[in-house]
This record gives C-alpha cells, structure tokens and sequence, in this order.
C-alpha cells in the first residue's frame, strides 16, 4: 500500500490515491489540479524521508468543491463586571481528491 503525508495547511494529512481531503481555502477552481509537497512517502516496507528524497515525490490533486466549516461561537464573559463578547467563525475550505502519487 503507498501513501505519503503531506503539509497541506499548517497541518499534515495522511493520504494514498482516491482519498478526499478537506484543506484550507485554497485559490484554484473547482476541477483544477494542484500539487501538494510530501513530507514522508511510504512504499509497503520501504520508507521515504528527507529533503533530497522527497523532492521528487510529486503528489496531485483535483480540487473538488469549496465549502465553508461549522460555525464556532467564541463568547466571552467576566464576572461581575458587565463584559460580555461574542464572537463568530467560519472556515474556508477545499475538498480535493488525490489523483496520484509519482
């Protein structure tokens, strides 16, 4: 089985082909493809890591769909003191779908 773990939004995600995967927003158009940097490439036993290695690890993706997170409500409140804040968050998101791994 091959899979490789790639940084993709301040994050590393494990992926191997056909898997769906939900990044950060990212600028390209729904069907377009991109290329995501690989931070180890495991290949059944054999295991690649390392910068000189992984610079020809090339890992493509098909941008899907964007799509906006949950809503996260962050509220804030002091005691006794008539503070209150209430805040809200969405995030901007990309599915892509991982098309290979060469």
């Amino acid at each position: 089985m091959v899979y490789a773990i790639v940084r993709a939004g301040g994050r590393q995600e494990k992926v191997s082909v056909g898997d769906l995967v939900t990044l950060d927003r990212v600028a390209a158009e729904a069907g377009s493809s991109l290329e995501l940097s690989a931070v180890m490439l495991v290949d059944g036993d054999k295991v690649t890591t390392g910068a000189d290695d992984l610079s020809k690890v090339k890992v493509t993706a098909e941008v899907v769909d964007h799509s906006r997170g949950k809503k996260i409500v962050i509220q804030k409140y002091k005691n006794k003191t008539g503070y209150k804040k209430r805040q809200g968050h969405r995030s901007e998101l990309t599915t892509v779908k991982v098309t290979s791994i060469a």
